[in-house]
């Protein structure tokens, strides 16, 4: 008979893993990390969604990390530069204005209960999270880069993991994949989906005594996280404030538009701040703290997120364009719902995929729901901005913003919204037609 190690081994110490070890943790189970980096260390992804408050409360890390001193996150905002992207027309009462903003607190969101989220250097936000699944109990190992999961003998998985020159194995009952975006047992399993829709790629780095005024326009906008769009195709640039003198800025772009040697991401990177001359004046007389970074490969799919004795979560099981800052929520609220499966499946002693069939419905569903909004807004940016700003529409909008995903299998505004973008598609006289970007990803087909 095998002698397990623990109980759950979790491959990732991200937030999605730390997050998962503090859940199954505060529940007794006894469960190790298995991190192959050592942290603190940079990460993108540094603005969140107020979803991921819901997370922080139940696992006991809403204090810790109000108390941190992070930037408050109380909305968003979405700017243009006024020319060639200005939707002057109106349809069916719709009128898209180019500037828009939301603040959470229009919306009273269920287990949240303030109105702000943050935005984190993640080295820092990682790191305290991380340590904090271990103060609860969960046993954490740093620099330990897992080889593969052996799956040969049925509901005993073994971790096969090097360090140094050794090779080494962990016995589980249960395996939780949280490798993010390297994907482990997505790769092992030939699980992965690429998709060919949004091929993005991000350039970015940080800035200290960029002035966030200048294209807020409005002073108590600053600490929003912004969305300057650009006038390449499907481009925009973020803005997240880091500090209250630092500011995380990144150009984001298609795979075809992206510069492929230092140099010329480099000028890429200027080429398409300088398009917002307001935005490059500002940022060439601010300092640049680190080289640019460039992240790729940005969006795909698992053809399964859970099987027998194993489970993906996070960045691991699915990652979609976070235009919308969801990727963090995403993670973490993965890990609230799997977590529950696997406290359950720990207490019947039945770790097999049927076990887990509530985690996959509502993370398939809320990731889909995210995937079919951000298709939309791609699709027709004046559509966005048309229904943030009519009040039949707008508290709907704010939901899906502030990571309220999980529990409508086909919410009313998307689907309102998705057959507006049929019309406008189907009639090359309507007023919007020529408003229509690039991607045409069918929003109505099937997500993984």
């Amino acid at each position: 008979m095998t002698q397990f190690d623990f109980d759950i081994g979790i491959i990732g110490g991200g937030p999605a893993g730390a997050s998962m070890a503090s859940y199954l943790a505060k529940a007794g189970l006894s469960c190790v990390v298995l991190e192959r980096e050592l942290f603190p260390r940079p990460h993108v992804g540094e603005s969140f969604v107020p979803a991921s408050t819901r997370v922080f409360k139940e696992i006991g890390f809403l204090e810790k990390i109000d108390q941190a001193g992070f930037p408050k996150k109380y909305g968003g905002a979405w700017t243009t530069n006024g020319k060639g992207a200005v939707y002057t027309d109106s349809w069916e009462g719709l009128t898209a204005d180019c500037n828009v903003n939301v603040r959470f607190e229009e919306r009273e969101q269920p287990g949240v209960d303030r109105n702000y989220t943050f935005h984190v250097d993640r080295a820092k936000f990682d790191l305290m999270l991380l340590q904090h699944a271990h103060e609860l109990g969960a046993t954490v190992y740093e620099g330990i880069r897992v080889q593969n999961v052996d799956f040969s003998e049925p509901g005993q998985p073994r971790i096969h993991f090097g360090m140094g020159s050794k090779d080494f194995h962990l016995n589980v009952r249960m395996i939780v994949d949280a490798s993010g975006r390297r994907t482990l047992l997505g790769n092992q399993l030939k699980l992965r989906i690429h998709d060919t829709i949004f091929d993005q790629y991000a350039i970015h780095t940080w800035f200290e005594g960029y002035d966030r005024r200048v294209l807020a326009k409005n002073a108590s906008l600053d600490d929003y996280i912004f969305v300057h769009h650009l006038p390449l195709p499907n481009s925009w640039v973020w803005q997240i404030p880091i500090t209250e003198t630092i500011t995380s800025i990144g150009v984001v772009t298609q795979n075809k538009y992206f510069a492929k040697s230092k140099q010329e991401r480099e000028n890429f990177f200027w080429q398409c701040l300088e398009s917002r001359p307001e935005l490059a004046a500002e940022l060439r007389i601010a300092k640049q703290l680190r080289p640019l970074a460039d992240e790729g490969n940005y969006s795909y799919a698992m053809k399964q997120i859970c099987g027998d004795n194993f489970i993906l979560v996070g960045d691991a099981a699915r990652f979609v364009d976070p235009i919308f800052s969801t990727g963090v929520s995403i993670a973490l609220n993965s890990s609230r719902f799997a977590s529950a499966d696997i406290i359950r499946a720990a207490q019947t002693g039945d770790f097999s995929k049927q076990s887990f069939n509530t985690f996959e419905s509502t993370l398939r569903r809320g990731t889909k729901n995210w995937y079919d909004f951000i298709t939309v807004y791609y699709r027709l940016n004046a559509l966005f901005t048309a229904f943030v700003q009519d009040e039949r529409y707008r508290l709907d909008v704010i939901k899906l913003l502030q990571g309220d995903v999980y529990d409508d299998d086909d919410p009313p505004v998307l689907r309102k919204m998705q057959n507006i973008v049929s019309q406008v598609e189907q009639n090359k006289d309507h007023v919007w037609h020529h408003y229509l970007g690039e991607l045409t990803g069918n929003a109505f087909a099937p997500a993984y």
